[in-house]
């Protein structure tokens, strides 16, 4: 059997794996548990009644959380002329046209979210193949692709969430760090799960939320109980 470091061990005291925590609570039980030298990512994972294989089973959306990820998050936008202006206004850090989509053809990908004007689709699209596999491909659904880029930018910067259910039925996110306070942890959790709950496709039957999970970078799993989701 493999031998458990003392960290490890020592952060899945007191913990019942088999028991579903009121989200307060396991909250709490993460944040006292995040001993690592670095800040710690609060994450969340719901396991979700659907098959993705299905076009009407398909779960996606984009959540903007009310205490931001505690991350720095890199936007590059495709855009021109006056729209280039507004997204470097806004703060993107990268905005470009034809170069840009050399650029990322060649390899470099210096950003976590890409956004794009419609009308530069035509040149982004040829990068689906680079960007896809990486969840980085603009997409009018989640708000990415838009004319409104400095408001994207702005939501990007200050906390939007993308999300998307994989092969197995999960969909996952950070959503804050461990130095956050509870409170505003709480709230990410319940924002995101919100999102998720209201994303429910049409072809989703039965129990549409199966299970919750949190935990953070290096700490210990907890299960939720589902009940202690609901925004109040």
């Amino acid at each position: 059997m493999a031998k458990i470091a003392k960290r490890v061990a020592k952060s899945r005291e007191g913990i019942d794996p088999n028991k579903a925590y009121g989200l307060g609570e396991a909250i709490e039980l993460l944040k006292s548990r995040a001993t690592a030298k670095f800040d710690e990512t609060v994450e969340v994972a719901m396991n979700l009644g659907v098959d993705p294989r299905h076009a009407d089973q398909m779960v996606r959306g984009v959540v903007n959380l009310p205490n931001g990820t505690g991350r720095t998050v890199r936007v590059a936008v495709f855009a021109r002329g006056d729209k280039a202006e507004e997204a470097k206004a806004a703060g993107a850090d990268i905005v470009g046209a034809e170069e840009l989509v050399q650029t990322v053809q060649g390899g470099t990908i210096e950003f976590d979210r890409c956004i794009a004007t419609p009308d530069m689709m035509g040149l982004v699209g040829r990068l689906g193949k680079v960007l896809g596999p990486r969840g980085l491909m603009p997409n009018p659904r989640v708000g990415t692709v838009t004319m409104d880029v400095a408001a994207a930018v702005k939501a990007s910067k200050g906390g939007a969430v993308e999300f998307r259910v994989e092969k197995a039925g999960i969909v996952h996110a950070g959503v804050g760090k461990a130095s956050f306070d509870a409170k505003a942890i709480e709230e990410n959790v319940r924002a995101f799960a919100d999102a998720v709950i209201k994303a429910k496709p049409t072809g989703a039957k039965g129990n549409y939320v199966k299970k919750v999970s949190v935990t953070t970078t290096m700490g210990p799993g907890l299960k939720i109980d589902v009940a202690t989701l609901a925004v109040s």
